[in-house]
């Protein structure tokens, strides 16, 4: 017998309560957007979609942006190539943090030291070092920082994290997750801009913190590529899945790490692998058991973009893609037995003992078990975005915690990072997610 349930998640049900449903036009929190580009652009629409927000300023070294911004979000925006004059005006409550990775921690410090609230882009830092400092500091300002990875804040990751803990799929011991492209977009081959040219761009202050080169706009426009600037396919892609399982087990992080991975369709000059793959282990927390973990990321996949996770526990598989899945196949109620090599006697003995322990049972009706499928499917036009910006803002009101606080957000980045290093440095480590600190094995 085949069952199948389809549920609609519903946006009211189950992300968290958004008290502010109705705010005067008199009362928005303002806020500003640095690093105005593809992702800067994306939140701003999200940010202003809550209903909650007035844009007041833009920042970006690229003056085109700067330009478009006025064009998108009006004249009245207050522009600049320089953050620190952001962050300098007094009617700035918030800031979106939208540049490349590099320049994530320094800008978010500055950001908090200013007395604004904070929405950095994942990864929330380059370098794990730099998220142990912007932890202390979140920490000593009493500021609200969230990182954007959207998935916590997502009613299919919460309904996931409900049936999970409900025991939906029984006891947890391996997660699989994935994120496969096949496009040059997707690979992060993004338009250069006809008039990039050392007047329109500050590129010393693009490089900041990375070493010193030639004007190559390039590099700036496709950041990602490069170590300089970026975190690989591991801090776009691998920390959206750690943060999303992260939120659905209540893990803080692996004891474990290790990655492999190369360079194998785009040699564009990139510097980074288009395709990686990592192997993690994770020890037990509170009710939930040591599992492991295994993550793909395919810039080269032939079906096109897919994405998503398989939790596998003993009673089921549950699946996480545009909605949440859950598959059961129950056990047989007895064990079975593999007496066939044994003599007559002892296959005797032994069926004796068996027949002790599981008499046999007469087929009944109550006894028939369903096998089958639930669905749960959110309503269409769902946006995990649009609720996680709402949720920031919501929070910058109330000044309630978010969950992807700076905590949060170096625990998912900071696998993320460490296995960047054991593909360049062909080594595993040993990752303390507590301590945040590091230590290659062998």
């Amino acid at each position: 017998m085949s069952i199948s349930r389809r549920h609609i998640l519903q946006a009211a049900a189950l992300t968290p309560a958004v008290a502010l449903s109705q705010v005067s036009p008199n009362d928005k929190i303002r806020f500003a957007t640095i690093g105005i580009g593809g992702m800067g652009t994306g939140d701003t629409e999200s940010a202003l979609r809550t209903g909650l927000t007035e844009m007041v300023a833009a920042s970006d070294i690229y003056q085109g942006r700067l330009d478009r911004a006025k064009e998108r979000f009006g004249n009245h925006l207050f522009t600049t190539r320089d953050y620190r004059e952001v962050l300098a005006r007094k009617d700035i409550d918030a800031v979106i943090i939208a540049t490349p990775d590099h320049w994530h921690a320094r800008i978010a410090t500055d950001a908090l030291a200013a007395g604004k609230d904070v929405y950095v882009e994942k990864p929330m830092v380059q370098k794990v070092e730099d998220g142990v400092k912007l932890v202390e500091a979140a920490k000593a300002s009493g500021r609200i920082l969230q990182v954007g990875s959207q998935r916590v804040s997502s009613i299919v990751y919460a309904k996931a994290k409900e049936l999970i803990e409900s025991g939906a799929i029984g006891e947890l011991n391996l997660v699989e997750a994935w994120w496969d492209r096949n496009s040059a977009i997707g690979a992060w081959q993004y338009s250069i801009p006809p008039d990039a040219t050392p007047a329109n761009i500050d590129w010393d202050t693009f490089l900041g913190s990375a070493p010193k080169r030639p004007f190559e706009p390039i590099r700036l426009f496709r950041w990602r590529n490069y170590q300089d600037y970026g975190t690989g396919v591991a801090g776009d892609l691998f920390v959206h899945l750690f943060s999303g399982m992260h939120f659905i087990t209540g893990a803080e992080g692996p004891n474990r790490v290790f990655a492999t991975g190369g360079l194998r369709y785009w040699k564009d000059g990139r510097d980074v692998p288009d395709v990686m793959m990592g192997l993690y282990d994770y020890p037990s927390r509170g009710k939930m058991p040591a599992f492991n973990l295994a993550l793909r990321v395919n810039f080269v996949n032939g079906a096109g973009e897919t994405s998503g996770f398989r939790f596998v526990g003993s009673e089921g598989i549950l699946t996480v893609d545009g909605g949440v899945t859950v598959n059961r196949q129950p056990r047989e109620s007895e064990p079975g037995y593999t007496i066939g090599t044994f003599t007559k006697r002892t296959q005797d003995q032994f069926l004796e003992e068996y027949r002790k322990k599981y008499p046999p049972q007469r087929p009944t009706m109550d006894a028939m078990r369903p096998l089958g499928q639930e669905n749960y499917r959110p309503e269409r036009g769902y946006s995990d975005h649009l609720d996680h910006h709402r949720n920031f803002f919501s929070a910058v009101r109330s000044r309630k915690p978010v969950v992807e606080d700076a905590r949060f957000g170096l625990q998912a980045a900071g696998p993320a990072l460490l296995s960047n290093r054991s593909v360049f440095e062909q080594k595993a480590f040993t990752w303390n997610p507590e301590t945040f600190t590091a230590k290659a094995i062998g």
